[in-house]
């Protein structure tokens, strides 16, 4: 009855937690830290699975050395009979692993000390249908858990499961919150500064007309030119904010807004495009980024894109053989778009390089798993 007690307590002090947190690492590292502290349980550690079955170690808690080296290559590595369960949809409750090959391996590797963990039991962290990974525990010379920890164990995935999909939903609200503010400041440039750009253009077109001295048509025609640059940039901000076009994929997206800033851009694909939409939209934005660069500072009027999709991430190049320029590589980076770009890329895990040379262009490199 005392251990039943103990148990209640235990679930209720790790509801008020997740009902508290607002971050997902966090949320779910302090409450393994506080389920393990309250049971019998020593370790344990969170898998987060995508939709292609690919596992990342988002949480520990209290890991042996052995299964701690070398940033828990261990655990990152290898067959696991969990997460293949897991794949196929055949994991339905908590339940004792008998075999972790994961586990087996950093004892035969001899990295250090694994403190009599060899077994571990695992639930699916689960809202409804909707599966995001996998909650192992384990706990010093133990092979078998009892029913009784299972079905504790099966609680605390639950309150997991439901805070996850919690901190998702809100996530998606803010994201929807923040496209929506996105569009009324495109709509407020394109009604308001876009039109008096047009305005002040076709005010310069008249005053050209109708002047008479070299000078004042002169002084109009540089007027309508600047203006003229100005709905441009103005142009190109907007679809920044907005991007139109993305509904008809994102090739197509490109396409357009190369044509938009009078830039000729040839393009190659290989391999099938179809990302998660934050994928899409990096990949949009730093090509957006890249095809301004071109058009302010390289001094030509064309580009090449490549894209290449791999099974577990994307290759973006954009060449163009304009100016360059010249960078050492102890030196910063050279302007805000390519820390931009930069930026973008590590948001989602990605990379960014680039190589350029004075009067040989420049070649810009992402690469983003997906």
């Amino acid at each position: 009855m005392n251990n039943e007690h103990s148990n209640i307590t235990i679930l209720k002090e790790i509801a008020e937690l997740l009902n508290d947190e607002t971050e997902m690492v966090p949320m779910l590292k302090g409450a393994l830290s506080k389920f393990l502290n309250g049971t019998k349980f020593d370790t344990g550690w969170i898998f987060f699975i995508d939709g292609k079955g690919k596992p990342d170690l988002i949480v520990k808690q209290n890991l042996p050395d052995a299964l701690a080296f070398n940033e828990c290559q261990h655990l990152k590595r290898g067959g696991c009979w969990c997460v293949s369960r897991y794949r196929t949809n055949k994991l339905d409750k908590a339940s004792n692993i008998i075999e972790c090959q994961r586990i087996e391996a950093a004892i035969e590797a001899d990295v250090g000390d694994n403190n009599n963990i060899t077994h571990h039991a695992t639930v699916t962290l689960q809202s409804g249908q909707e599966r995001f990974g996998l909650l192992n525990v384990a706990s010093r010379n133990t092979v078998r858990f009892s029913e009784e920890d299972l079905d504790l164990l099966e609680s605390v995935a639950f309150q997991m499961g439901s805070a996850i999909k919690r901190i998702y939903l809100t996530n998606e609200q803010q994201e929807i919150a923040l496209v929506q503010e996105r569009n009324r400041l495109a709509r407020d440039l394109h009604d308001s500064v876009n039109q008096l750009l047009f305005s002040v253009t076709l005010t310069a077109r008249a005053g050209i007309e109708m002047s008479e001295q070299v000078e004042i048509k002169e002084t109009f025609k540089d007027i309508q030119q600047l203006t003229q640059e100005a709905l441009t940039e103005m142009r190109a901000l907007i679809w920044q904010l907005r991007p139109r076009g993305l509904e008809s994929g994102l090739i197509e997206a490109i396409k357009i807004y190369a044509e938009m800033l009078g830039l000729q851009l040839s393009v190659n694909v290989s391999g099938v495009i179809q990302f998660p939409s934050r994928i899409e939209e990096t990949l949009f934005r730093i090509t957006q980024e890249a095809l301004n660069n071109i058009r302010r500072h390289a001094g030509v009027k064309s580009a090449q894109l490549y894209v290449t999709v791999t099974a577990t991430d994307v290759l973006l190049v954009v060449k163009d053989k304009g100016r360059g320029f010249y960078m050492e590589a102890h030196n910063e980076i050279p302007s805000l778009g390519l820390q931009s770009i930069k930026d973008r890329a590590n948001a989602v895990g990605g990379t960014a390089d680039w190589v350029s040379e004075i009067g040989k262009g420049t070649e810009l490199l992402i690469r983003l798993p997906y």
